[in-house]
């Protein structure tokens, strides 16, 4: 379906610019969802002129090998407007250009403002385009926002409060790139459209659940936004808690983005907010020192460019999650991410409860063999795909029980050629669908959970560093586990060790 936009990107300079939004909206046009009905406006404050931006996106596009002619077409539609945001006037000349590219594109005065920027200008700029008469009374007005949205509940709500009151709730878009990845919009097909999965998604047979995002990398050169953020909430506010709340929702009435987000809303308001002691007992944090993975070596989190020699910013949190609420009364959710882990990888382990009785024990053994966990494990990335682990019987005599792996893998091809998360995510916008992204009673409710884990880390200096790169992560995320009798399922650094590759 052709869809008709004018896109503004405020930060169409920057870096997610040229990575992400520009390769995604051509394949977008590739696809024939734009086509000649679209414009795009590139702000920043650098002085391009239209020919030169237009070069800058035709290199963005090149890893998607376009025809000359093609390169040519989709990028005339794009137009450089050099601005200050805080400067009245220059809104005035946005609006003047807007206007002009409507008539120019028939865009039937439908707008799409995106701010790839820092939050501390978002008040700023919405304040503009309603007051220098930018937003059209006609058509739609839709604003796709970035994270970090704030640095706690109160900046949020105050974020919050001055873009609400310009822009109605329903056509704010918080995006969240985790939100568009394939194997995290699965998760629902996977529970609702299967009864063998639903009828046992509760905690009458699920013992725990598990989600790793592990990062290989450390973080390259983004100390000085690292410092300010950490792992906590870089990855735990908003990516990991967006999965908590998809795996913990109830069925919701319809698979509407109204019907979805009440649910997921009512699963985050159902996680427990932890006291300062709670905090201490079910959380850990740690930040990676030097190491040695085979033949690489890594240098510590505090060597890293524009991180300060004593830096208490955390690179990795493990932690557990307990929902209070009928279906998942008892049930741990065990969280952890990091920098400069083992391997790269995201993926989610439902773990379930044993058969009450092991029959599998005979008069002549002392000792009943050891049955596996039934795990389903979700693979997001790199891999996409789906593994079930089962009791088998070993071949040979005897009822010796031996766990067997259904295991279901996309292929290199379907992986290349799916549709890449802001592409999708971009159409979403477009669209007016808000599935895949992230209501306000979300954020206010993710906010407020790491917010009290926040507040008790701030009243302690860490012990750091506290783990090796190249390793998952300290030693007190596996005691975490341990001591509810539990372990972690993946567990690639044991390959590493094996072999003599990792000490």
């Amino acid at each position: 379906m052709n869809q008709s936009a004018l896109f503004t990107i405020f930060g169409g300079t920057g870096d997610l610019a040229k990575r992400k939004l520009y390769p995604s909206l051509f394949r977008l046009y590739r696809k024939g969802n734009l086509k000649d009905h679209f414009a795009v406006i590139g702000t920043a404050r650098r002085p391009w002129s239209d020919e030169h931006y237009r070069e800058i996106v035709q290199e963005t596009i090149k890893d998607l090998h376009p025809s000359p002619a093609e390169a040519e077409e989709f990028s005339s539609h794009f137009y450089y407007l050099s601005h200050n945001v805080n400067d009245t006037n220059h809104y005035d000349e946005l609006r003047e250009l807007t206007e002009r590219l409507d008539e120019q594109y028939q865009l039937a005065n439908n707008r799409v403002y995106y701010l790839a920027m820092a939050p501390q200008f978002f008040g700023t700029i919405v304040q503009h385009l309603q007051s220098q008469g930018i937003l059209t009374e006609e058509g739609f007005n839709r604003l796709v926002i970035e994270k970090p949205f704030g640095f706690d509940y109160d900046s949020a709500n105050e974020l919050n409060r001055q873009i609400r009151a310009v822009f109605p709730e329903k056509d704010i878009f918080r995006i969240d790139h985790y939100l568009g990845k394939e194997m995290i919009q699965n998760i629902a097909v996977v529970r609702f459209a299967n009864n063998i999965f639903e009828s046992m998604w509760n905690n009458r047979y699920i013992d725990n659940i598990q989600i790793t995002f592990s990062e290989s990398l450390g973080v390259e050169d983004r100390g000085g936004y690292y410092e300010n953020s950490g792992a906590l909430k870089d990855m735990v506010q908003n990516h990991i808690l967006q999965v908590v709340s998809l795996l913990a929702m109830e069925v919701p009435v319809s698979f509407s983005d109204e019907s979805i987000r009440l649910e997921k809303v009512k699963a985050l308001k159902a996680i427990r907010r932890y006291t300062t002691e709670e905090v201490t007992e079910n959380f850990v944090r740690g930040q990676y020192d030097a190491g040695k993975l085979d033949t690489t070596e890594f240098i510590p989190y505090r060597k890293e460019p524009n991180v300060a020699e004593d830096s208490a910013t955390e690179t990795f949190v493990a932690g557990k999650f307990l929902i209070d609420n009928f279906r998942w009364s008892g049930v741990p959710f065990y969280i952890r991410t990091g920098k400069r882990m083992t391997e790269k990888g995201t993926r989610i382990n439902i773990v379930f409860k044993q058969v009450p009785v092991n029959v599998f024990h005979f008069d002549n053994e002392d000792v009943s063999p050891e049955l596996s966990h039934n795990v389903l494990t979700i693979y997001i990335q790199p891999t996409e795909g789906f593994s079930l682990t089962l009791n088998g019987k070993q071949i040979g005599q005897g009822f010796n029980p031996e766990p067997v792996k259904l295991d279901f893998r996309q292929s290199a091809e379907v992986t290349e050629n799916s549709p890449e998360a802001y592409e999708k995510l971009l159409l979403d916008a477009l669209r007016g669908d808000g599935t895949n992204f992230s209501h306000w009673d979300e954020v206010a409710n993710s906010w407020e959970i790491v917010d009290c884990i926040k507040k008790t880390w701030d009243q302690i200096t860490p012990d750091f560093p506290n783990y090796a790169a190249g390793t998952m992560g300290p030693k007190a995320s596996f005691d975490l586990l341990n001591k509810n009798g539990h372990d972690w399922i993946w567990t690639p650094d044991n390959w590493y060790r094996e072999r003599g590759k990792l000490d």
